[in-house]
């Protein structure tokens, strides 16, 4: 094999796995999706109201209700109130929401304008679950979102058992019973 011949051979060799690298990165959402019965990707966010990291695996062990909004999301905002009462309703159990706020600016520091707008919206609905912030949105990738608001009800063993697309009544009593199911371990 002449050295022109070598040089065309391994230039064809990593050009093919360039290529297949690329492609398999394109692909993986495909071939991993987000879906009912799929392991819930793990995410990292801050906890506002603690101010500290927190991600999915804090919440291991409890049925959690993960919600991805934003507050300038007029149906977020009229979902809210209804995730609050279904809270309050379940307190004292293993029941948490993780509502995931993909608001601002992924550059902005911790205290960010961005962080007190979203404390004053949950205060001013009167929220009393968890309060994250992703600005990376890094949130909306890993579930693979279509918009605002969407939500996963995620059981004890971190599989997803119920995916929501857009604003839902989290009181309808098929949510509850679906949530008291998974608490009893049903």
């Amino acid at each position: 094999m002449t050295n022109r011949q070598q040089w065309t051979l391994i230039a064809s060799v990593v050009t093919t796995a360039v290529f297949g690298i690329a492609l398999a990165i394109k692909l993986r959402p495909q071939l991993n999706p987000v879906e009912i019965g799929s392991k819930a990707p793990d995410f990292a966010a801050t906890d506002l109201r603690a101010n500290r990291p927190i991600a999915l695996g804090d919440y291991r062990g409890k049925v959690v209700l993960v919600n991805i909004w934003a507050t300038w999301c007029l149906p977020c905002r009229a979902e809210m109130p209804s995730m609050e009462k279904l809270y309050k309703k379940l307190a004292g159990t293993d029941f948490r929401i993780a509502a995931v706020s993909v608001d601002g600016d992924p550059f902005h520091l911790e205290g960010s304008e961005d962080q007190k707008g979203i404390m004053a919206f949950a205060t001013n609905l009167g929220l009393t679950f968890d309060i994250l912030h992703d600005p990376s949105g890094a949130i909306r990738q890993a579930y693979d979102i279509f918009g605002v608001p969407e939500s996963y009800l995620i059981d004890r063993d971190g599989v997803i058992v119920k995916r929501v697309i857009g604003a839902a009544n989290w009181e309808e009593p098929v949510n509850d019973m679906l949530i008291r199911r998974l608490l009893s371990g049903h």
